[in-house]
Order: structure tokens, then sequence, then C-alpha cells
């Protein structure tokens, strides 16, 4: 592409609105601009990136066999009805009536279309396996739309699901597309960490996410520092530590004001970890008692699965006062509402708890002191916890959820009837696999992984362009002479090159070119008096002097090296 009279326009200051790395140099650059909160137009530079990242995914997926079809992003409401997702997606869909009043949404994800894309084929196990994939534009009402591209109302996604006949075959399918997501993002030079996570509104047996590593992700990676595991911190797990101390005799000990935990400890001069607090929360309309060790944080997400509920908030006075429960003073001994305790809490001897009377705390409780309807692990771990497999120390990582893989298993095939007759006649639901990444997500961590003060630093694969031709003076005759022959010469061997051709001093397209992130860079300017142009790469702060004769070999087997 030629600059000069192109569409093309980048910007000198940060934007005002885009608090993140990437949103800023992407609007800086000129490839997006933002419409409203969480809507984005991607202009022209902006839209080759997107396709580059769409290429890459449509060529690995398309390596695994799966067959690309594309579903409607207008939906009738209903569907989502069958799977009880409209109330488990909630406020988080578009809602919208037709002439007729008929309701529709504008699909937030696409299980049920594929589900009854399945169904259409299958009859029998000699029509399984096969997985589907789209590429496609998704719609979610974000609450708090930012960072750019990162969390955004109007995506572009990638979804596949696999079909096979039990869960032998899932596994199969689970592998193949796992090693084709590792594949796509090896090939975007991504640093990522692959985690296992909740199954959320998916549902499903096991779900794992890629997380590109960058500060400004929102979901917390736990790692080891021995080991290879990886969670995000809303399934994490940790070896629990057995404290050995000899049992004490339980003992009421007067805490006048001293509510808090932070408040105790230091009155009686003990850790908070040698205390357990109570979180009083309202789980459909019933009072429950959540209690973990002082230091820690209960995880919304584990105790919603432990419950089997959606949803699990504080609990008002009117609940409370339904139970013997004081605020600031609650504990579990006598206590006559329904008590769930953190695993943690089974390990641990004489810590201090709440009497469930004013201005009273019980210290040298134990276990055995007490009775509780549940116990599971609810709590956050922090870093310094211990690894679950191996017991070495954990710590943490932020990550953007870039892609995500479930092993959905029959649920939708139950929702939706999705059967087919085995060798025996026999009807079996079908079992399924879930696969999606995010292609704006994915181009946004590139960015944040891949920049410095001058802009982006794009890797070859998914750069706008391959090469960048600067001409220094356009009305030198025997610069315009050599930059357009390069331009044709490039073109004819099949690489991506812009040239800029513009009527501007060579410090601004310099800078312009650092912005965009093009890989290659060559000058040509008065050094083609020697038969000399100047080859730069963006990753690298001097350039090189190479004949001209040179520099088509010398590019084609650079970016050879560089393409994955």
């Amino acid at each position: 592409m030629k600059l000069k009279e192109s569409y093309f326009f980048t910007l000198r200051e940060d934007a005002k609105d885009e608090e993140s790395i990437s949103g800023n140099l992407l609007v800086r650059a000129g490839m997006i601009k933002k419409v409203s909160a969480g809507i984005y137009m991607y202009l022209p530079l902006g839209l080759r990136v997107l396709n580059n990242v769409k290429r890459i995914i449509a060529e690995e997926m398309d390596n695994t066999g799966a067959q690309e079809l594309l579903m409607p992003s207008l939906i009738p409401s209903e569907i989502y009805d069958v799977a009880n997702r409209n109330k488990l997606l909630g406020a988080s869909m578009f809602h919208l009536n037709d002439r007729f009043s008929k309701p529709y949404v504008l699909g937030p994800t696409h299980e049920e279309l594929f589900t009854m894309a399945a169904k259409y084929k299958i009859n029998s196990y000699k029509d399984l396996p096969f997985t589907l994939y789209q590429q496609a534009d998704k719609f979610r009402d974000e609450p708090r739309p930012r960072y750019g591209l990162v969390r955004v109302r109007e995506f572009y996604m990638k979804d596949a699901y696999s079909f096979d006949k039990d869960e032998e075959g899932l596994d199969k399918s689970y592998k193949v597309m796992r090693n084709a997501y590792n594949k796509i993002f090896d090939r975007m030079d991504i640093d990522y960490k692959i985690v296992k996570a909740d199954t959320g509104v998916m549902g499903g047996s096991l779900s794992e996410e890629y997380q590109a590593v960058t500060d400004i992700g929102e979901d917390i990676l736990v790692l080891c520092k021995n080991c290879d595991y990886a969670s995000n911190i809303e399934v994490s797990k940790m070896n629990y530590v057995e404290d050995d101390e000899p049992l004490k005799e339980l003992e009421l000990v007067e805490t006048k004001g001293k509510e808090s935990i932070e408040e105790v400890s230091s009155y009686l001069n003990i850790s908070p970890k040698k205390t357990v607090k109570a979180l009083l929360m309202d789980v459909n309309n019933e009072l429950v008692v959540f209690f973990i060790r002082g230091d820690r944080e209960l995880n919304l997400v584990k105790a919603c699965k432990l419950l089997d509920v959606t949803e699990i908030n504080f609990a008002q006075d009117e609940l409370i006062n339904k139970s013997n429960a004081v605020l600031g003073f609650t504990g579990p001994i006598s206590l006559n509402a329904k008590i769930v305790i953190d695993e943690e809490i089974l390990h641990m001897k004489n810590f201090v708890v709440g009497a469930n009377k004013k201005d009273y705390h019980y210290i040298n409780a134990n276990v055995k002191d007490f009775k509780y309807d549940i116990v599971g692990d609810i709590v956050n771990v922090v870093e310094g916890d211990l690894c679950p497999e191996c017991s070495y120390e954990l710590y943490f990582k932020k990550g953007i959820e870039i892609g995500n893989i479930f092993k959905l298993g029959t649920k939708y095939s139950n929702a939706f009837n999705l059967t087919y007759l085995d060798e025996e006649n026999n009807s079996k639901p079908v079992v399924m696999g879930c696969y999606g990444m995010g292609a704006g997500r994915i181009l946004a961590s590139i960015i944040e992984q891949h920049n410095d003060e001058h802009g982006i630093i794009f890797p070859m694969n998914v750069a706008p362009y391959q090469v960048a031709i600067v001409l220094i003076d356009n009305k030198d005759e025997n610069m315009l002479k050599v930059a357009d022959n390069l331009y044709e010469t490039l073109r004819h061997n099949k690489i991506d090159v812009i040239y800029d051709n513009r009527d501007e001093r060579p410090g601004i397209k310099f800078k312009d070119m650092d912005l965009i992130g093009i890989p290659i860079r060559i000058t040509v300017g008065k050094k083609v008096n020697y038969n000399l142009v100047e080859i730069k790469l963006r990753s690298e702060k001097e350039s090189i002097d190479i004949e001209i004769n040179e520099v088509i070999d010398k590019v084609i087997n650079y970016i050879k090296e560089q393409t994955k």
C-alpha cells in the first residue's frame, strides 16, 4: 500500500480515554476508534491485523479437520430458555423485539445453535465424530467495559464444538483442540499459561483457560515455583499445613469493643492466622454463615459451586436477627444457623472464634467444639501457600483470558435431545466439547507484551505489513526509482509492504512506522548514490547498510526465519 492518497493517520498524543497500553497504542496508530463504551470500529490497519489473527486461527482449526460455518447474531430468545441460559446469562444479554413483538437476543454465545446444527446430521454412531467452528461477532452487555479491546460489548470470537459418542472420544477431541490452541498462540508469539478454570455458565466437567501474562490482566493466575501447576484463583487449591499443637481447653474471654480480626488478634497478641472469622451471607433467602481463617478471603465462585447456587449476597439485619448471631462476635459454637466451614479449619487447632455474645470471644476453640453442615474449599489462596501437587510455594501473575476450552459433556445434548443410536440400536446422548478464543483480546494481548516507548512491535505473523519502505525525498528521481522498484519487487514476491511516499519529514515517517509496529523498515535515502539502502528491524535499535541488489533476498530470508 502506498501511503500517499491512502486512508492513514496517527496521533502524536496519548488517547485520553484509553487506560491500557494496547488500547492507547491501537488508537494512536489509527487502527481502532471508540464509537461508544466497549464498542470499536476497526480501521484499515487494525482490520489487517485482526484478519491476520483470524487467518492463523482458521489455518490451525482447519488442520484439525474442523469445518467452518457461520451462525446468526440475531437469535430468538426462546432458544436460550431450553438450557435455562436466559436466566444464567441474565443482564449480560442484549434483548430486542421485532415488529411483531417477538423477543430476540444478540448472540452472546452459540452452544444452543451448534447443538441444533449437529442434530440435523446425527442419527447413528456412524455420524460421529466431527467438529464445527465459526469466527463471528458476539454481544455481551458488559457493566464496565475497559482496557480497550480486552473487555468490550461487541467482540469477534472463534468458537468450536466437537461432537463424540462417548467420553473417550471427547478426550481425543479435547487433546486435538488443546494442541491446536498451543500452535495458534505460539505462532503469534504470545507468552501464555494454561490454567484450570471454573466452568461457569457453560457447564461441563473440565475447563482450562489460556491466559496471556500481562500486568493489566483482570484474572489472577496461581502458579508454582517448582512444578507445572497453574490455576485461575477462582478454582485454585493449596496443600494444607497441619497444626501439631496439643489441644487446649476452650475458654471464654472478654474482648470489649474488639470486633474486627485485626482488633481481636492485636488485643489477644496472636496472629490473625490463629483466628476464624464469620461471614454472614444470604443464600436463597436463608442465612448461611461461612467460617474461614481470619486472614483469608471468601472465594464466591467456590462457595456458589459448593452450594450449587448462582448467587451469594451479604445477609441483611432482618435475616441475621432470625439467628443468635451477633455482628462482630459471631462464632460456630452453639450457632443456630446453617454453618459452612472452610476445609483449612479441619487442620487448625486452638483458634479464636466469636462467642455469639457481644464483647466476647472463645480462645482455644477446636473443630470438636461445634457442629457444621458443610465443609469445603471456599477461600482464595495467597502467595506463599503451598502447591497442592508438590508443596512448593505458589506465586501470582496477572493474565488476560484469550482462550477457553471446555468438556461440556451432555448438558446441551440432554436439553436439545441430541442423541444417536449406538451399535446395539440404543439411544445415547452425544458428548460435546466447546473451544473459544477472542480475536480482539488476542490482538490486545500481543500489543501488551510487544511494545516499547516508540510504539508497537508486531510479531511477523500478525503485523499489518511485513515491510515498510520509507522514501526520504520523493522529488529525488534516483531515490524514487529505487523505492518504486523495491516496492513492486516485494509485492511480486508476495510480501506485504507499505510504502511511505508522503510529503512528510523523514523523522515523522520513521516515528509512524515505529508506532504501527512494522517488523522491517527499508530506508531509501542519499546512500542510493552508493548503491546502498538502510534496513532496520523494529525489534532492534541499530540499522545496517545493504547493497540494493541484496535487499530482496535479505528481506525474504528474514521473513521466513520469523514466520511460524
